[in-house]
């Protein structure tokens, strides 16, 4: 009896010893799991914080393009509507500077890459999650082509007629050309007028696009910093 009583002691101390490694154990695993969450929440905040200035940055830059592409669009439309007794326009210059120029545009991506290599998973907000990747993996794709059409038709279709026809140039300032009525009637010059007025309305959709889903983005960043 003295040595089953002993046993059944043992067999209680050891029973709450493995009870007591257990607890300490999730413990352990619990203070463990608050720390790795606290760095995760840290992390997001960072993150999202930085790509909030990074979307600032964007927006400005983008409402730059804008501005200019809708110029160009309105100064396109103008000088298509020119009649040939109006042909010594002193606005032309200007109109025409408005058109023959190119801008470009470079995202700051370097904070959203920085989160998409650790794992989009790290923003909470799904509905933010989505939409980081809407802007950043698509739409900035989109814009950064059409904003490049722009150049690419400056480049490859202003400059041969700008080597027969302009006599003074100041880039986006002001274009004199020779022969004013090459606009005013059928030509190659007009010709590129019309594409180029197109390309400018494509990259215009664009970047009204990308600046409505900063603003959105923004919206929700403003709320999940603030928690």
């Amino acid at each position: 009896m003295l040595t089953e009583n002993k046993f059944s002691k043992y067999l209680i101390y050891a029973i709450g010893e493995i009870i007591l490694v257990v607890i300490g154990i999730l413990i352990a695993l619990s203070i463990n799991n608050w720390n790795e969450e606290n760095k995760d929440n840290d992390f997001e905040n960072e993150m999202l914080a930085q790509i909030q200035e990074n979307l600032a940055n964007d927006k400005k830059a983008l409402n730059k393009i804008k501005i200019i592409f809708n110029n160009a669009i309105s100064s396109s439309n103008k000088i298509l509507e020119l009649k040939r007794s109006e042909e010594n326009l002193d606005s032309l210059k200007y109109w025409l500077a408005d058109i023959i120029q190119f801008e470009r545009f470079q995202p700051i991506t370097n904070s959203y890459e920085t989160l998409k290599s650790k794992g989009l998973d790290k923003v909470s907000n799904k509905e933010l999650r989505m939409l980081l990747g809407a802007y950043y993996d698509d739409e900035i794709n989109h814009v950064i082509k059409s904003v490049g059409d722009v150049e690419y038709s400056f480049n490859n279709d202003w400059i041969p007629i700008m080597k027969e026809i302009i006599v003074d140039f100041k880039f986006q300032d002001y274009v004199i050309v020779s022969d004013p009525k090459i606009f005013s009637q059928p030509s190659t010059a007009r010709n590129i007028l019309t594409l180029n007025k197109d390309n400018y309305r494509g990259g215009l959709n664009r970047v009204i696009t990308a600046i409505n889903s900063i603003d959105k983005l923004e919206k929700i960043l403003e709320k999940t910093l603030k928690k």
